[in-house]
């Protein structure tokens, strides 16, 4: 959460302004409108199980932290209320916050077309955001603004179930981030939000982003494990796939509101990964932890 000291004199929090993190009804009803198969029945028809020898291997988990962990959404337009608040910008956040994430991409590939030389994510956000509040009509923020806006992919909150639940997985495996992020982003969340991480792992250690194979390979032997001992957990198919290709385990975690309420859910195709959860609580429980 965004703290009073950690802002610019210039930019304090409004206790007056409003967050949209999704309430517990909306959590819930996402979950109830899924397609039938989704939810318990979908999990109890997994083509594999913790008693099936799948996790006999299995040492730690490791995982996607953007839409997975945090709800990067929410917490980028509540960042935005508080700037608009301080400053009298008048911004639909939520489609900021949109433009934002959806710049990451075609970033990144920049980067593997060498059109621009490895970058961390920090300066891909900032090199986006510099062209957004052009687009957006926010002007005027100082240097020392601008940096505090960037860093608030630092303070991502998690989803409600995040912390208890790797909390419990960690009592079974070492769990750590695979992400992305750089080091220092993913550090500075994890202290911000207390999540327990035996390790933080980025892509940033192989010198390639996901899902180039490097970034999963990197992770199993900087953690001395081969890589079916490895299990990534991620709520984007694509990232899983990728994953599963190197050799990893894995296990798809369903998480309706990333996008925002109403958008089209990403779903597990007939039992393509290892596991499927509506969250980490209902991952602990079919690993057994």
């Amino acid at each position: 959460m965004t703290k009073a000291s950690e802002l610019p004199l210039s930019y304090s929090i409004d206790s007056t302004c409003s967050a949209t993190f999704p309430s517990r009804r909306e959590f819930l009803t996402s979950l109830a409108i899924l397609p039938v198969g989704v939810g318990a029945g979908l999990l109890s028809s997994n083509a594999f199980s913790a008693d099936t020898g799948v996790l006999a291997n299995v040492k730690a988990l490791t995982f996607d932290v953007f839409g997975t962990v945090v709800d990067w959404r929410s917490s980028i337009i509540r960042e935005g209320q508080l700037l608009s608040a301080a400053k009298g910008f008048d911004v639909d956040w939520p489609e900021f916050a949109d433009h934002w994430r959806s710049g990451y991409g075609p970033a990144m590939n920049k980067v593997r077309t060498g059109e621009l030389p490895w970058t961390k994510i920090d300066d891909l956000h900032r090199l986006i955001l510099d062209e957004l509040v052009v687009e957006f009509g926010i002007n005027g923020l100082s240097e020392a603004e601008m940096d505090h806006f960037n860093k608030a992919w630092h303070r991502l909150s998690p989803w409600p179930d995040t912390v208890a639940g790797l909390n419990r997985l960690k009592t079974k495996f070492v769990i750590t981030t695979l992400s992305n992020g750089n080091v220092s982003l993913l550090t500075n969340m994890a202290k911000n939000a207390g999540m327990p991480w035996d390790a933080v792992l980025s892509a940033e250690l192989s010198g390639h982003y996901k899902p180039d194979p490097e970034a999963y390979l990197k992770a199993a032997d900087l953690l001395s494990l081969r890589p079916d001992e490895v299990m990534m957990v991620a709520a984007h198919p694509g990232d899983l796939r990728a994953a599963a290709r190197t050799g990893l385990r894995t296990a798809y975690v369903i998480r309706p509101l990333e996008r925002g309420p109403g958008r089209p859910v990403n779903m597990n195709p007939d039992g393509e990964f290892d596991f499927t959860a509506t969250d980490f609580l209902d991952l602990a429980r079919q690993l057994g932890a």
